[in-house]
């Protein structure tokens, strides 16, 4: 008996077949899965207990790659560029050797403002108040020389990048050029309407963890005036005004066809984004032993990129991954926008369920596309 509900394309039976072995593996396991390959969904499944389709959820930094495709916007708009310093367009960001750094450089985590000594309030993530915190805030390294994944300040520095270039939030953005014309189920600010479609990340808390000292890197990096920053979106303030590093919330059909519409487009449209915009944005800027936790990453302008530890696609491939070990990317070599999202929180590091997933997609969309050759050469 199936035990998912939604679609899936015949040729993707393989990855229907290993969505299932999850559910079937563990009673407590809820997850939605969404595939998009050239702009036609193949999949869109939905599976375990209190998950049903229509449910959305927080998606933690995944929300940091919708943010980017913002940011992306307005590098084909003509009103950011990426090899200027952060202070051209931000003037009062140039203090404490700042006014070098650049916008390439501040959003692929190497501004050293991981965060500040006593953090944010929740409703001031969003605002102009905070933006002008971090502006004036001393760096913890000199800025370009490493990185640190910045894993609440990064949403800071994209919003006021965004307001200083266009005059509104990047939320407001989003909304008019994005989710509204792509019909895109992802929302950075989820309406008062759409509420009772959301359900609440569940995650286990763990009271054997070690301490952790607010004043380290990693303290400051997670430090959002909660206990945990997995509590983030089942915040209703956090859900309502979207903060671009962590407070989007959506579904996995809506990140899939999102990262569709950026690359190879959907419904007969073409992409929202060009060849270049995609080769400048998604060119890797840093990779190696990151900063704040000590393990291996790699990103791109505002995106996660592939590589060993993080094998969700091939070298072009784009996106960002959540906290609870939601992932949505694009990945160009294959034509794919994908999506995942787990109703409980998951261990984020390979194996994950998300990369197996990811992997079966690719090796389907492979295998499809050798049949086919095969049979016009017949």
């Amino acid at each position: 008996m199936q035990l998912s509900d939604g679609l899936a394309d015949p040729e993707f039976v393989g990855v229907l077949d290993l969505f299932e072995s999850f559910l079937s593996e563990d009673p407590l396991y809820s997850a939605q899965l969404s595939a998009y390959v050239h702009g036609r969904k193949v999949l869109d499944l939905v599976g375990g207990p209190d998950f049903v389709p229509g449910d959305i959820t927080g998606t933690y930094s995944c929300t940091k790659g919708v943010a980017a495709c913002v940011v992306a916007l307005l590098l084909q708009d003509g009103l950011l560029d990426l090899e200027q310093t952060v202070a051209h367009y931000w003037p009062e960001f140039a203090v404490y050797g700042k006014d070098r750094l650049t916008v390439a450089e501040a959003l692929s985590h190497q501004a050293g403002l991981m965060g500040l000594e006593g953090g944010f309030r929740l409703d001031e993530f969003t605002t102009e108040a905070a933006a002008e915190r971090l502006a004036a805030a001393e760096p913890l390294w000199r800025p370009g020389s490493t990185f640190g994944y910045h894993a609440l300040t990064i949403g800071i520095l994209m919003e006021e990048l965004c307001r200083r270039t266009t005059g509104i939030s990047l939320q407001e953005l989003y909304d008019s050029r994005l989710r509204l014309p792509f019909d895109i189920d992802f929302f950075l600010g989820l309406p008062e309407d759409q509420e009772p479609r959301y359900r609440d990340v569940l995650y286990d808390v763990d009271d054997g963890l070690p301490w952790q000292d607010p004043l380290s890197l990693e303290g400051l990096n997670g430090n959002s005036g909660v206990s945990s920053i997995m509590e983030l979106p089942n915040h209703r303030v956090i859900r309502a005004n979207g903060m671009s590093s962590a407070g989007g919330v959506g579904s996995a059909e809506g990140l899939a066809r999102l990262y569709a519409a950026a690359s190879t487009g959907v419904d007969g449209r073409a992409g929202f984004l060009t060849e270049a915009t995609i080769s400048a944005m998604t060119q890797e800027q840093v990779w190696g032993l990151d900063r704040s936790s000590g393990l291996d990453n790699a990103f791109a302008v505002g995106f996660m990129k592939a590589h060993p530890s993080r094998n969700f696609g091939s070298y072009r491939a784009f996106g960002h991954e959540g906290a609870n070990a939601a992932l949505g990317f694009a990945d160009p070599s294959y034509g794919i926008g994908f999506g995942y999202v787990p109703r409980r929180q998951e261990e984020g590091r390979t194996p994950g369920r998300a990369h197996r997933l990811a992997h079966a997609v690719r090796q389907a969309v492979a295998a499809s596309s050798t049949s086919g050759e095969a049979a016009i050469r017949s």
